[in-house]
C-alpha cells in the first residue's frame, strides 16, 4: 500500500481480495498496538505510524525474500534445474539476493545451489556436476573460462580488546604475514587470496585455528581467539555494532576479484547469461 497508494491495488498485486487485505492489516494493527491505516469514505491511507512501519519493514521483507530464495535453492536437487556452486562468501552474503532477482527474470526457473570453497567450485564445474560456479580465489585451473562479476576487499579485523584495535598506525604486510590468524581452510578463496598477496613479504605463519565458515571465524575473533582477514561484505553488522574492529593494513592491495566460471568452449546463453548479469548488476550497486 505504501508503494502503490491504495489498499485495493496492493491487494490485487498480491492476488487477494481487498477485504482479505483489510483483515490482515487489522490483525497486524492488533499485534502492534498501532493504527496503521486511516479509513474513510474516500478510501484508506497510511497513518504516520503506518508509514514508519512500512519503511522499517522494507529491509525485513527483502531479507525474507532472499532467505526464501536461498533455502529453496539449497533444498532443490532436481536435474532439470540450473545447478550452481558458489564459494562460501558469495553463497552466504550475495547469492540469496541474486536468486531473488533471477526469479523476477525467470519466474519458472528452478535453481539448485551447492556451497563449497573456491577450489571445490572449480572441481564441480570441470566435472560437469554443476552448470556454473562463483569463486573468490586468485587462480583458476585449466579448462574453465570466466567472467568478472565484481570485486570485494579483504579486511583485517580483531576483537575490541585486541592490542591492534587500539593502535594508530596500520599493520604492515610483513607483520600480518608473521601473525597466526584465525583462518579458513586451504582451498578457500579468502585464504588463497591472502596467501598470494602476502607471500612476497614474509613466510606465512601457521593459523592459530582453521574454521570452515565465516560465521565461525567472526565468533572466534569476537571471543578473542585472534585476528582474521575476511571479506568486507561479511562484516558490516559486526563492525557497526562494535563487536569487531577494523584494522588498516599497509603495503598491500587487499582488493580481490569475484568471478563466474563455466567450462571452456561453452557459450554463456539463456539462464546462465541471466544469472551472470544479475550478479554483475547487484555488485555494481553494492
Amino acid at each position: 500500500m505504501a508503494r502503490l497508494g491504495s489498499l485495493g491495488r496492493a491487494a490485487r498485486q498480491h492476488g487477494i481480495s481487498q477485504p482479505a487485505a483489510g483483515s490482515r492489516i487489522r490483525h497486524l494493527e492488533n499485534l502492534l498496538g498501532l493504527a496503521l491505516i486511516e479509513r474513510s469514505a474516500a478510501g484508506s491511507r497510511l497513518t504516520r505510524e503506518g508509514a514508519m512501519v512500512a519503511d522499517w519493514a522494507r529491509p525485513v521483507v527483502a531479507a525474507a525474500a532472499a532467505l526464501d530464495a536461498g533455502v529453496a535453492a539449497l533444498r532443490t536437487r532436481h536435474e532439470d534445474r540450473l545447478r550452481i556452486a558458489a564459494s562460501m562468501t558469495v553463497a552466504e552474503y550475495l547469492m540469496p539476493s541474486w536468486l531473488v532477482d533471477l526469479r523476477l527474470r525467470r519466474p519458472n526457473a528452478g535453481v539448485s545451489l551447492q556451497v563449497v570453497n573456491s577450489v571445490e567450485v572449480a572441481r564441480l564445474v570441470l566435472a560437469d556436476a554443476v552448470d556454473i560456479g562463483f569463486v573468490e580465489g586468485p587462480d583458476l585451473p585449466e579448462g574453465l573460462q570466466c567472467r568478472i562479476v565484481g570485486h570485494d576487499r579483504l579486511q583485517l579485523v580483531v576483537a575490541r580488546g585486541h592490542p591492534w584495535g587500539r593502535r594508530r598506525r596500520p599493520v604492515d604486510a610483513a607483520e600480518l604475514a608473521a601473525t597466526a590468524l584465525v583462518a579458513r581452510e586451504p582451498g578457500s578463496g579468502t585464504r588463497d587470496t591472502l596467501e598470494a598477496v602476502l607471500t612476497d613479504h614474509h613466510p606465512l605463519a601457521e593459523p592459530t585455528v582453521e574454521l570452515s565458515s565465516t560465521t565461525a571465524i567472526k565468533a572466534a575473533v569476537g571471543a578473542g581467539v585472534g585476528a582474521a582477514v575476511l571479506s568486507s561484505l561479511t562484516m558490516a553488522e559486526e563492525l557497526a555494532d562494535g563487536r569487531l574492529v577494523a584494522v588498516d593494513v599497509a603495503g598491500v592491495d587487499l582488493t580481490r576479484t569475484l568471478r563466474a566460471v563455466w567450462p571452456a568452449g561453452r557459450a554463456l546463453t539463456g539462464i546462465l547469461r541471466d544469472v551472470v548479469a544479475v550478479a554483475t548488476c547487484r555488485l555494481d550497486h553494492q
